[in-house]
């Protein structure tokens, strides 16, 4: 074909496709349909705290578009990996609850999680700054519970129908699809800007919450408030956290950049590993319980998921503890053909009206239904229920299920009526008979306005290294951004929020200070600062610097006693293979300088050995200089300690040395207990 030919053949494909161009911008908003909309912001509610009908063509159509973008990756938490494991109940909540998985101490249920990034596409890296989904099915005797949360308490917006906005906001750029797995960029911040009820949870991403450690340190929530019914038919409102019991620790954000080049696998491989190795990992799950007439006493309203629940004002119970013990056999298999859905409950749990959680009540089904290619997707193994189902729906894409019978319709004289309903008091599921009236509007209650009160108790609550590193991420992620306009934008949104906090932002990314601020709360929550988590150093990995010659006794030893503390460790060098200590010993050594690095150990040991080469000691400076940077625990014996004095750390907080082996171990194990060391100047 000749070169005139083919622009030739060019001109008429761009010709053929210039029909379907358009450029939206200016133009009034309409539905597919071509109807002209006179709100786009609010679902249609009876009553403007009440249920969403589900005559809203408007919110379905939105939605159903959305839902149906990708395929057949998910369209949020696309990058996400889950473990097998069990639930066991600590007391009866008969109480407060009909769930049978609830109604008995020391009652176990077969569970399957998953945890993901949101913004990412499945090939991404995994030490972003994100929130975290962590979705929990419970196989119980009942049929199937999803509680599908993240590792932050709040959301972004308030209602179910901004929620196409949100994540087309929070993807890459459509015109260059720019950046991956990232809100540093344009779009997103305009989306803040103009949907200032994303100002609580923005705090949220911009804090040390948003890159954690591991999925075994980050804590889960519900988000929403739901209901617990009981057999008398008492409804309270609850919502669902889990605590991990290794507390919630972090990254730095240089350290979770510079993992995500050194292994963009890295969370995925420590839950793998740890339950590999039989250190599973534990979270154990609290419920916070609002009697249905105390709902409006509150500053906030229970129903907005833009606001937390103060465990200071209702106090988390602890209830249970689920335990993952077993890796998936096959990702695809169950990973990725696991389907969540917030509507999977069992008798006993149901929903309130919070206008976001009705939303996700269509959505999640809808979803599936492309991504998994029909509505059989309950028949794959892993979303099979342990308890038998049966109805008269028939055939679809992947139907597994052979049907006998002529019958698949309700009802039949052929099966005498059956499958038939089963009574409230045989378990049958019942919604709860909650009174609703109002007039159909397009309306948010008055009570969701207030944006800013809890991302200031937020603040409030932060210790002096949180507050910075949020400023820190605030300058990061608005310093990326293209546009000056939407940086001034944020920055004065957010001296709603806390003055100080805006005015250092500005200053970092170059626009005009805010000279006034609207924020009007001192409230705090203690509970929120990473500070005051569970402390220890077991599962904690540590990076040990040997070369040959070592003190052979002396620094198995300390070995023996880091692993008798439920620490584990890993042998760094210049040479793979064994390694000879000076008394005959043999160390095994895992990496050498090259296939390993600092930022994939919470710790760095330090022990050398009596000659090694420049090449070699300039990667153990390296190794320690990194660890020192990112406040990380350093321990140093034997010929190890001269990198730490040539550097001047030799004393400084979270740096450990000394000739007594038992007494540096212990040390040692409680400087790897505190995480990091923020005292420390860097």
């Amino acid at each position: 074909m000749s070169k005139d030919q083919k622009k030739v053949d060019e001109n008429s494909k761009n010709e053929q496709l210039e029909q379907f161009r358009t450029d939206d911008s200016g133009k009034e908003l309409t539905t597919n349909q071509g109807l002209k909309l006179s709100e786009d912001e609010f679902s249609l509610k009876a009553g403007d705290r009440g249920p969403t009908l589900m005559e809203d063509f408007h919110f379905r159509e939105k939605m159903t578009h959305f839902d149906h973008e990708r395929i057949p990756e998910r369209v949020v938490h696309a990058r996400g990996f889950a473990a097998h494991g069990e639930f066991e109940a600590y007391d009866s909540l008969e109480h407060l609850t009909k769930a049978k998985f609830l109604s008995e101490k020391g009652k176990k249920t077969p569970v399957f999680v998953r945890f993901s990034t949101v913004a990412g596409s499945r090939g991404s890296a995994e030490t972003v700054r994100d929130a975290r989904g962590f979705a929990t099915k419970f196989y119980t005797e009942e049929g199937n519970y999803d509680l599908v949360g993240n590792n932050i308490p709040v959301f972004f917006i308030q209602d179910a129908i901004k929620f196409p906005d949100l994540v087309h906001a929070i993807k890459p750029e459509p015109h260059n699809e720019i950046p991956q797995a990232a809100t540093a960029h344009d779009t997103f911040w305009d989306f803040v800007v103009n949907n200032q009820e994303s100002a609580h949870m923005v705090m949220w991403t911009m804090s040390d919450r948003a890159i954690p450690r591991s999925f075994r340190t980050m804590d889960g929530f519900g988000v929403h408030a739901f209901r617990f019914v009981n057999a008398e038919g008492k409804s309270h409102f609850v919502k669902f956290t889990w605590k991990s019991t290794l507390g919630v620790h972090s990254l730095v954000w240089d350290e979770a950049q510079k993992i995500n080049g050194k292994n963009p696998d890295f969370h995925r491989a420590d839950l793998h590993e740890s339950i590999e190795s039989g250190d599973y990992p534990e979270y154990e799950l609290g419920v916070q319980i609002v009697p249905e007439e105390d709902e409006h006493k509150f500053d906030f309203d229970l129903l907005d998921a833009t606001k937390m629940w103060p465990q200071e004002e209702i106090p988390i119970h602890i209830v249970g503890k689920m335990t993952l013990n077993r890796n998936v056999d096959n990702v695809f298999a169950e990973t990725e053909q696991v389907a969540f859905h917030a509507g999977h409950v069992v008798p006993g749990i149901d929903f309130s009206n919070d206008p976001l959680l009705q939303g996700r009540l269509f959505s999640y089904t809808d979803t599936q239904l492309i991504r998994l290619g029909g509505p059989n997707f309950h028949e794959l193994p892993i979303n099979r229920p342990v308890c038998p189902f049966h109805n008269n729906q028939r055939d679809g894409y992947g139907r597994q299920t052979i049907n006998k019978g002529k019958v698949s319709y309700q009802k039949s004289s052929f099966t005498n009526g059956t499958p038939a309903p089963v009574s409230e008091a045989d378990g049958g599921f019942v919604h709860y008979q909650e009174k609703v009236e109002g007039q159909k509007v397009r309306k948010r209650s008055d009570s969701f306005k207030d944006h800013f009160s809890q991302a200031t108790m937020f603040w409030n609550s932060m210790s002096d290294p949180e507050k910075e590193h949020i400023i820190e991420a605030f300058s990061f992620e608005l310093g990326k951004c293209d546009s000056i306009e939407i940086r001034q934008q944020v920055v004065d949104m957010y001296a709603n929020v806390n003055l100080l906090l805006a005015q250092e932002v500005a200053d970092n990314i170059g626009v005009k200070a805010p000279e006034t601020g609207n924020t009007d709360t001192s409230k705090k929550s203690p509970a929120l600062s990473q500070e005051n988590t569970i402390k220890s150093a077991k599962t904690r990995k540590v990076g040990v610097i040997i070369a040959p010659d070592f003190n052979g006794k002396e620094v198995m030893d300390v070995l023996g006693q880091l692993e008798s503390k439920g620490l584990q460790y890993e042998t760094i060098s210049d040479k793979q293979g064994k390694l000879d200590a000076g008394d005959g010993k043999q160390l095994k050594v895992d990496h050498t300088f090259t296939t390993a690095d600092p930022v994939l150990f919470d710790a760095i040991y330090a022990v050398g050995g009596p000659v090694v080469s420049k090449k070699f000691a300039r990667s153990a400076a390296y190794y320690v200089t990194e660890a020192f940077g990112h406040f990380k625990p350093i321990g140093a014996t034997h010929d190890g300690k001269k990198w730490l004095d040539a550097n001047g750390y030799t004393g400084k907080p979270g740096v450990v040395t000394g000739d007594s082996m038992k007494s540096f171990a212990d040390s040692f194990v409680e400087a790897i207990a505190a995480h990091r060391h923020w005292s420390r100047e860097v």
